[in-house]
């Protein structure tokens, strides 16, 4: 992310012709897409690309720094993720925030799958789940079919176990709850919504947290999912009372504007193999990956 404050020389300029002056190597997909994203804000406030800017303007462009200056070439991945894990059959990667991990309709190349098929000379590099695109964590993500269908139904069957952590608005009323909702997902806005009762096209979600430590306005959750929705966690997080903090689509803004966190606070940090039979992957039994969540 950055942050820069509009000099004279570029006052009553449209918002991004200043950027892509300011910023040469940032391609012209990933500007539109932040743009989309309402990843560019102007004091504030999300701004349209057609804003006229004016002297003493606070732009901030929330762009990981390798796209932005035109880095994603370069053999430093570390822009985008760390190696945690890696043999014959599986990689697992921290990822960092602000990239997709696959490609979409309003994404260009630089992806996290792109990138590590690329990059560490994978082309058969398959994700077994996602993460979505401000939220950062732990990937697995397969070098083969097998260990692909494998994963996929492990996870399905939650003997993959994963763990996130992320930073609430506010105090939950118990120390640990195990939530079942009802999640409805609206394509046209992009967003889901949860129900506490089950309707039409719903989808039934558990979400399990624990409190780590709290202060007097934020808590500190372990969250552990049951059911892998869409935002699931952000959604429902929302749904009791307690935002993510820096979640621009399921956060509250006036929340999120008192801290300064980059990307919502929600890191998946732990992944424990649970399988219940004998496989090729037998090898990973009982093991855990953990990483620290770098939420700012």
């Amino acid at each position: 992310m950055q942050k820069i404050i509009i000099d004279k020389k570029y006052e009553n300029k449209k918002l991004d012709k200043v950027i892509s002056m300011l910023f040469p190597k940032l391609s012209y997909n990933s500007l539109c897409k932040a743009f989309r994203k309402k990843d560019i804000r102007v004091n504030g406030n999300h701004c349209k690309s057609s804003y006229i800017v004016a002297s003493g303007d606070v732009v901030s462009i929330y762009i990981i720094d390798a796209i932005l200056f035109g880095k994603t070439e370069n053999s430093d991945m570390s822009h985008f993720f760390d190696i945690v894990y890696q043999d014959d059959n599986l990689l697992i990667v921290n990822k960092m925030q602000g990239i997709s991990v696959h490609n979409d309709s309003t994404n260009d190349n630089y992806t996290l799958i792109n990138i590590i098929r690329k990059n560490l000379a994978l082309p058969n590099a398959m994700l077994c789940h996602r993460l979505d695109r401000n939220t950062g964590g732990l990937i697995l993500i397969a070098k083969n079919i097998q260990t692909l269908d494998l994963l996929t139904n492990k996870i399905k069957n939650n003997e993959i176990k994963k763990y996130y952590k992320c930073l609430v608005y506010g105090n939950p009323h118990n120390k640990k709850a195990t939530l079942h909702g009802y999640l409805f997902k609206n394509k046209k806005l992009s967003r889901v919504f949860i129900k506490d009762t089950p309707s039409k096209n719903t989808l039934e979600i558990i979400t399990r947290y624990k409190l780590l430590s709290t202060s007097q306005n934020t808590s500190l959750l372990e969250i552990e999912l049951l059911t892998g929705r869409t935002h699931q966690i952000r959604a429902h997080m929302s749904h009791i009372g307690l935002p993510i903090i820096g979640d621009g689509k399921y956060g509250m803004n006036k929340i999120n504007k008192q801290f300064s966190y980059k990307f919502q606070a929600l890191w998946a940090y732990k992944v424990i193999f649970k399988f219940s039979d004998n496989n090729h992957l037998s090898y990973l039994n009982n093991k855990v990956f953990e990483v620290v969540p770098n939420f700012v």
